[in-house]
């Protein structure tokens, strides 16, 4: 298993937001975690990624406990995430933007080949940033665009670009597709398919379409208020009464 989460509990001060969450993911494997507004989704993802602090329990990365480790160290391991609102670098442009992640990946592996303050990116890391880009359908045109007059859609996908720019083998997408066109939310969902095939990136997301978590999710984990009501296939998950109750009701559990 590429991650393990053992008996994770968040408060803050009196208020309990997470109680003893359990689960493994493998490699290549997509993983979801729904449930209702609320349920602690976004906090798990804070304390999975470093960005906060559990009170108890314990994240394993392949057997190694990285529990204490901060973000920026779990990053450098293979640790790639989107956010709810895309977090891009709004007054550079788009190829600046991935080009900087590019370059702080290599840096952080030690394999920049050329000096941090050289004018210009390589022809290695130029090659990859116009991959990257025409992947996520960024026109050449716009390459030069300041991310701040990107349209909301195209920043998640700009996001998406700067995340996979670093490698990443556990990728935590936190509602990937939110606010999203109904074409761009097709096109992440054909991308992500594609990157499940092509690589072995273990993918751990939230989202609240149903649609794409029922035809990306390998398994799911339903959270309501900071516990685990169910965890399964998705078939199993949406026959089971509770979460039919609790989240998904009776039209989409028989869709």
């Amino acid at each position: 298993m590429i991650l393990e989460a053992k008996g994770i509990e968040k408060s803050y001060g009196d208020l309990e937001v997470l109680h003893g969450i359990n689960f493994t993911v493998a490699d290549n494997e997509t993983f979801a975690i729904i449930g209702p507004n609320g349920a602690g989704k976004t906090t798990l993802f804070k304390v999975l990624t470093g960005e906060s602090v559990a009170n108890a329990g314990r994240v394993l990365v392949r057997g190694k406990d990285v529990t204490g480790m901060p973000d920026f160290r779990r990053a450098r391991m293979g640790f790639g995430r989107t956010f709810q609102v895309a977090r891009v670098f709004s007054e550079m442009d788009v190829y600046t933007n991935v080009t900087v992640a590019i370059e702080a990946y290599l840096s952080g592996q030690d394999r920049l080949s050329s000096p941090w303050w050289a004018w210009a990116p390589t022809a290695e890391v130029r090659r990859e940033v116009e991959e990257l880009l025409s992947r996520f359908g960024f026109a050449r045109s716009r390459w030069r665009s300041e991310a701040q007059y990107l349209s909301h859609g195209d920043r998640k996908r700009l996001e998406f670009c700067i995340t996979l720019a670093t490698q990443p083998r556990i990728l935590f997408l936190d509602e990937p597709t939110a606010g999203m066109s109904p074409p761009d939310r097709k096109e992440i969902t054909r991308l992500l398919r594609t990157l499940k095939k092509e690589t072995d990136v273990a993918i751990v997301m939230t989202e609240h379409d149903m649609d794409i978590i029922f035809e990306l999710a390998d398994r799911l984990m339903v959270l309501n208020y900071g516990e685990v009501i169910a965890s399964g296939t998705p078939d199993e998950v949406r026959s089971n009464p509770r979460v039919r109750d609790v989240y998904l009701g009776q039209e989409m559990s028989h869709a």
